[in-house]
């Protein structure tokens, strides 16, 4: 299946994934992912509709993308079913208008339907938020 964007368009380097499926994630984004050994990176480009009214990345868009970013790392990038149960997000620095906001998500332990898994959002080698979050695997619908 091809996917409807691709990131090099965004100005993300191509080895990046966009996820299909997800149309509140396509609208405040889009946002991509790759693999990386037993982590997940994820990426995306701010752009003017995701900024607040002090021209910086919004608060619920940044914890949108970490929870993108969690959920990902806690399937290892598979298409298995996955919910939030809950999460913690610390802003830590602003993100502007055009620039690529990346994340990395890892996984501090996954038991049968549980997964503890943790990230960092960033700019460059500025921070921008910290997340953590407790994940449930669960059954996809067909």
């Amino acid at each position: 299946m091809s996917s409807k964007f691709k990131a090099e368009d965004f100005g993300i380097p191509a080895h990046f994934e966009h996820w299909d499926g997800d149309n509140a994630e396509d609208q405040n984004g889009p946002f991509f992912f790759c693999l990386d050994g037993n982590a997940i990176q994820t990426a995306f480009r701010v752009r003017a509709e995701n900024c607040n009214a002090h021209k910086t990345l919004h608060g619920g868009i940044s914890m949108m993308f970490a929870d993108y970013t969690l959920c990902l790392a806690a399937i290892g990038g598979s298409h298995d079913g996955v919910l939030t149960v809950s999460c913690n997000s610390e802003f830590l620095g602003p993100a502007y208008e055009g620039e690529l906001v990346t994340g990395h998500g890892e996984v501090l332990r996954k038991g049968k339907s549980i997964v503890f898994a943790r990230t960092l959002l960033t700019v460059d080698d500025r921070p921008v938020l910290s997340a953590s979050a407790v994940l449930k695997l669960v059954q996809r619908r067909g």
